[in-house]
């Protein structure tokens, strides 16, 4: 599996990380939540010979979607995200767009997952877990095999999301947190949509101690 991380800028909103995860054999790939910089991601994606599968949005906000529909134009692949999130991709007071200085950003989706749901890119298996309490349709990405997991903005480093906008829910958050992503394996490595992680060595953390550890 490769795994590249690159720091994208929406707006005023700088250092939401964008994910690119490809399988090396079939060279299908998936982009998480390309928030801004197309030109960024296009030259990674160009530079691994990208296949890209599926455009996925861990929620609808402005800052993590900006670039998907013109990756999808150029790349082809599916735009993703919960349906619970689909009317936010649509309606920029709720995706809070214009809010961060890129204007109002209406994006479609392609199809929409739930909870429980496995996504295929080559041999990889993703599962979706629904954290909802950032936005309503809130998600995380867990790979069982390779112990990672793409937290989105639900789980950070000392803290966790924003539950002061529009469709966000302090006590869903706070449960998503406990009562599913705390469950899962203690070595699982956290992949969050800010802050930063270390891009040379990929440090293990304890998701139980999630809220008090560096990534």
């Amino acid at each position: 599996m490769i795994l590249k991380r690159i720091k994208v800028n929406a707006g005023g909103f700088m250092g939401i990380n964008c994910y690119i995860i490809q399988d090396e054999e079939t060279k299908e790939t998936m982009v998480i939540d390309p928030g801004g910089s197309f030109n960024k991601i296009e030259e990674m994606l160009n530079v691994i010979n990208a296949k890209v599968k599926y455009i996925l949005l861990t929620h609808c906000h402005g800052d993590h979607m900006g670039a998907a529909t013109m990756l999808r134009e150029k790349y082809g692949g599916k735009i993703l995200i919960h349906r619970f999130d689909r009317d936010g991709l649509r309606d920029p007071s709720i995706n809070l767009s214009s809010h961060i200085g890129i204007g109002d950003v209406i994006v479609e989706e392609d199809a929409r997952v739930d909870d429980g749901d496995i996504l295929h890119v080559g041999g990889l298996k993703f599962k979706v877990i629904y954290t909802p309490g950032h936005t309503i349709g809130s998600i995380s990405l867990y790979c069982e095999e390779e112990k990672m997991l793409f937290s989105g903005d639900t789980l950070f480093r000392g803290s966790w999301g924003r539950t002061d906008l529009p469709t966000s829910n302090f006590e869903q958050i706070i449960n998503s947190i406990t009562n599913k992503l705390m469950k899962l394996p203690e070595d699982t490595i956290v992949y969050p949509g800010h802050r930063k992680i270390n891009n040379n060595k990929r440090r293990r953390t304890n998701i139980l101690g999630a809220k008090s550890k560096r990534l």
